[in-house]
């Protein structure tokens, strides 16, 4: 055997034994079924910590938040229109993205630049990372758009898909009057961690809102108080499935004079690395997506887990996750999540290692073009 079979051979090898790590992560710890162990009720911190924390293994803990006045306020339009106006003579200005598309945060492909940013000569297959346009409303009006665009006909996509989801610690911030209805911290969750949350966040959406592939660096507590999440969750070592790239990041402005957005590419230029996988293609593009990204449609399934309202998930640093959501009666998902701290320990570095191992059916993939290349890392602050 030569030096080129060799070589060859060493490439093949090398990739059946990241995809055996997929399988052997699933069986000594995650199982086999693809759900996400359910605990009905809270855990100790000592449980916690040992069996979920350390483990870096997800779990959702039913009954958790059924004490929060939020679970029952926060149906009522009524209650969350006044006490975000009950501050001053004037309604709480919030935060509101704004996208064509409900995804905030996402590929989109640069044929949708508008053409003063010099792309009209890009490949039609080309993407890049979208931002949504980030309005400032009173509370009133930002709940009226959220449930407006809920109401349209299925067959009739709305112009504009709002969502509430400024992150940045906005419950204790742009929402502060609302956080009594919550608690400050999980008790358990911050006596494991040995730390308070950075940041309480709230979201708000409707059923168009979506949250595409990525990961945190953060211990997330996800909990909903209206409405449904659905999340696929991914482990860490699952990391070459994602096929991360980087992407040059753009950003939506939207005019209220005519309805319409333009996209542009930031100025200086940018790249942002991100996950390239649509887990939930068009019928038009699924065999095309199948093909581009086998790792992902032909490895082990995602992890699949519905959370509902007074259940809290527990989703560990460096899951890779996607969220849809169901609403309520009113058009609406809400939830509050709780970002901790990771800690940078040695897990941390064994997936920098394994991330920097190139799956050599990555390196023959056909991914989307414009400068994409593995990264080290992908963007953080994303929903969950």
């Amino acid at each position: 055997m030569n030096e080129k079979d060799n070589i060859i051979l060493s490439t093949v090898l090398l990739g059946m034994e990241i995809e055996a790590l997929w399988e052997e992560v699933r069986e000594l710890s995650l199982g086999q079924l693809g759900r996400v162990e359910r605990l009905d009720t809270p855990p100790t911190p000592l449980q916690f910590l040992r069996d979920f924390v350390s483990q870096n293994k997800p779990c959702i803990i039913s009954n958790a938040t059924l004490h929060w006045p939020a679970l029952s306020n926060w149906t009522s339009d009524s209650y969350l229109n006044q006490a975000l106006s009950a501050s001053s003579a004037y309604s709480q200005m919030v935060s509101v993205h704004l996208t064509p598309n409900g995804q905030a945060d996402a590929l989109v492909p640069l044929n949708e630049i508008s053409t003063k940013n010099d792309a009209s000569s890009s490949p039609s297959n080309s993407f890049c990372f979208a931002s949504a346009h980030v309005q400032h409303m009173p509370f009133p009006e930002a709940l009226k758009l959220i449930s407006s665009s809920n109401n349209i006909s299925e067959n009739i996509q709305p112009k504009v898909i709002a969502y509430a989801q400024q992150q940045n610690d906005c419950l204790r911030s742009e929402y502060s009057v609302l956080s009594p209805d919550c608690d400050p911290h999980i008790p358990w969750a911050s006596e494991a961690l040995g730390c308070l949350p950075e940041a309480v966040n709230l979201w708000i959406g409707n059923h168009l809102s979506e949250t595409s592939f990525h990961k945190d660096h953060y211990e997330n507590l996800y909990a909903v108080v209206t409405g449904c999440k659905h999340f696929l969750l991914l482990p860490p070592t699952d990391v070459h499935r994602m096929y991360i790239c980087d992407y040059p990041a753009a950003q939506y402005s939207y005019s209220q004079e005519t309805g319409d957005f333009t996209l542009e590419l930031d100025k200086p230029l940018r790249y942002v690395p991100w996950c390239s996988v649509n887990p939930f293609p068009s019928v038009e593009t699924k065999e095309e997506e199948m093909a581009k990204f086998p790792l992902y449609f032909q490895g082990p399934k995602p992890f699949e887990c519905t959370v509902n309202p007074g259940e809290i998930l527990y989703l560990p640093s460096m899951w890779f996750h996607h969220v849809r959501q169901s609403p309520d009666d009113s058009g609406r998902a809400i939830a509050v999540n709780y970002w901790y701290d990771m800690q940078f320990d040695i897990k941390y570095a064994y997936f920098n290692f394994l991330q920097s191992i190139h799956h050599p059916a990555i390196k023959n993939a056909k991914l989307p073009k414009i400068e994409c290349k593995e990264s080290e890392s992908d963007a953080e602050n994303s929903e969950g």
